[in-house]
Formats: C-alpha cells, structure tokens, sequence
C-alpha cells in the first residue's frame, strides 16, 4: 500500500440528507428550496416569455388565448426538461444536483398541464348544450360527413397524458415507492415516455386545426430529436461500459482497479461479471457491494461514505459497506463481493456473499492484504 493516501475528492452529494424512519410532506432541505425556488422563476419566465411572443406574433389574440398557448407551451417545454435531465447526468456528473429532486420538476408540470386542460375546457367547452367534458372529448365533424383525420379530437390525446402524468405527481412520494415495491413504482413512472408521445399527439394535431403553424412544428421536431439523440448516446456510454469489465485471473477474482487510486471514502463503480457493482476504500480497507440503490436504483458508485456508511448519490440511502446492510431501525441489505490486494491490484469476485454477511465470514479483504503486504515483505 502507498505511504499516503490519495487526498479525498470533494463529495459528490448534494447535502448530507440520510434516511428516515417516519415520512413527511416534503423533507425541505437548503437545496430543496433554492431547487423550487429555480422552478418558480423558470416557470414565471417562460410564462411570461411565450405570452409575449404570442401577442407578438398573433396580434390579434385573445388574453385569454395568450395564458392558454402560454401554460401549454410552457409544460411542453419542462417535460422537455424532465426528460433530459437523466441522459444529461449519465454524461455529465456535474449536472447530477439537477436530478436529485427532479420529481418537484415532474409535480409543477402536470400543475401547468392540469391548468393549461382547465382553463381549455372552460374557454371552449363550458357555454356549450353539453356537458363539457363530452364536449371536448367528442370529434368536430358534423353528422353525416366523412371526418379527415384532422377531424380527429386532441383533447382525449392530452387527457390521457394528464392521466398518467397525474398518477406520477400522486405516487411521487416515498410512501407510495415503500407501499407498491420498487419495480411497480418504476415501471409506473417510465410511463413518463408514453406520456410524452401523447402529449406531442396533442399538441400536434391541435397546431394542425388551428392552422399553419411551421415555426411550432419544427420547435417539437426538434425537441423530440435532441431527447432521442440525448438518450441514444447516454444507451450506447452506458452499454460501452457494462461490456468494459475485464476477464478473471487465474484465482477467479477480477481485477478492478490500483488501490493508490482509490480515494478514501470515495464510491467507484466497476463491473465484475456483468454486474454494476460500487468499489469503496474506507482506510486501509477495500469493500464492494453491490451498485444499485434498493431504494430507486440509484449509482452507489457514484456516492461516498459519510458517517461509516456507503450513502447513495440520489436520496441519501446508507449501507454498512461491512456487510451491505442498512443502519439499524432500516432493514434494506446489498450484497457484498469478496474483495482481495495484491500488489496494489484489487480484485473482486464475481460471486457474492450471502446477503448481510460479513466480511469476516466471507473474504476478509483487510486480512488479506496484510498477507500480502507481509509476503512481498
């Protein structure tokens, strides 16, 4: 082992926000605030921007035609957002502060959604013989004439979008991630994709019946094309690197990495076997477990040890980097990987302890790298 340790890099979380053992509304943290306090001026901003480049370039608009174009456009612009924040973060951790509260950003867009719906069904559908909701839900095309498709109605595209985005804001709480299991809370939220195609159904049929409109047009061709590139490229990083793990050596370990460059208390993610797995020097010693947060998936590899414990980058998950297991009263466990020095190499097995094993009762990695500190003696 070197004589001096690296020099610790600066943490990588957001604050030293730890888990909880009761739930609240919003646990509102330094970062919290000036994170909504961004939201509520970006979203006044732009608000305000599209009204004025409304009236600017439809002089003859209503005001109330204005607010509607201006609360539409605007949710359209923050689901762009939204959506562009993760692959963002997978390529560059710098913009990682952006994602850890995304989903305040997710909540104030289905607000402007829900008031962009309101205010449309009460402009256009409330003085109406119908029932408003009929009313907007129905199609245009009068009796006995054969609708073109630009007949179609958009309002069913955008409510199911306001369905699912709704559904998403309601369980956006721990609570709700604790009561439905991790994998229904993320299958539920990835209908975020199938939300945003509705949205741009709607919103591009609706530029079709109100006429042309090519400026609009291309601006969604071209928010779509930047998401699909965006996404595209984070894939094919992240793919690049699940297939950059290295072969066994001849004791079955992987070697991972130099322990002179691992940075005390600092997470590195590895892959070992192709499994995502988080390398952590706490002192003398090397630990891995598991890289995947039980709480939202989250990179521990990209996280840092504060107070003993592996805590996660997104939401301050911990782990005794020991045997994997959370902090008495939590009872949410990570595996562990026998971990073995040799010359300043660090391998990892492929095969994991049993779960809360540990390390004594596995591979003992501070024993063994005294042994072999001692045979090269």
């Amino acid at each position: 082992t070197p004589d001096k340790a690296p020099e610790k890099t600066p943490d990588k979380t957001p604050e030293k926000i730890l888990m909880s053992v009761s739930y609240t509304g919003v646990s509102w943290t330094p970062s919290k605030k000036r994170y909504d306090l961004v939201i509520g001026l970006g979203v006044a901003l732009m608000l305000a921007a599209f009204a004025l480049t409304g009236a600017l370039v439809d002089p003859l608009a209503t005001a109330e035609t204005l607010v509607l174009r201006a609360l539409s456009w605007t949710a359209v612009a923050l689901l762009h957002v939204i959506l562009a924040i993760g692959p963002l973060a997978r390529l560059d951790p710098r913009l990682l502060p952006l994602l850890y509260n995304r989903r305040h950003l997710g909540v104030s867009m289905f607000v402007l959604g829900l008031a962009h719906a309101a205010f449309a069904t009460a402009q256009f559908h409330a003085l109406g013989d119908r029932n408003p909701l009929v009313s907007a839900l129905a199609g245009y095309a009068a009796p006995g004439v054969n609708p073109r498709w630009t007949d179609l109605p958009f309002e069913p595209l955008g409510f199911l979008a306001l369905v699912i985005l709704f559904l998403m804001a309601a369980t956006s709480h721990d609570f709700w991630l604790k009561l439905l299991g991790a994998s229904i809370w993320k299958s539920l939220h990835s209908l975020v994709y199938v939300a945003y195609g509705l949205v741009l159904a709607h919103v591009a049929l609706g530029i079709a019946q109100s006429g042309p409109a090519a400026l609009l047009t291309r601006a969604l061709l071209v928010g779509a094309a930047c998401l699909t590139a965006l996404h595209l490229v984070a894939y094919l990083r992240e793919r690049r690197f699940d297939r950059g793990g290295r072969p066994p050596a001849a004791h079955g370990f992987v070697p991972v990495a130099r322990l002179s460059k691992l940075a005390d208390g600092q997470g590195r993610p590895i892959v070992v076997g192709g499994q995502r797995l988080a390398l952590f020097r706490v002192g003398d010693a090397v630990h891995c477990v598991h890289g995947v947060c039980r709480h939202q998936g989250g990179p521990l590899g990209e996280g840092a040890v504060i107070d003993g414990c592996i805590t996660c980058p997104w939401h301050g998950w911990q782990y005794r980097p020991e045997d994997g297991c959370s902090p008495p009263p939590f009872q949410e466990v990570v595996h562990t990987y026998p971990v073995r020095v040799e010359e300043d190499i660090v391998y990892v097995s492929p095969t994991p302890n049993p779960l809360a094993t540990p390390a004594a009762a596995g591979d003992d990695h501070a024993r063994e790298t005294d042994a072999t500190s001692q045979e090269g003696a």
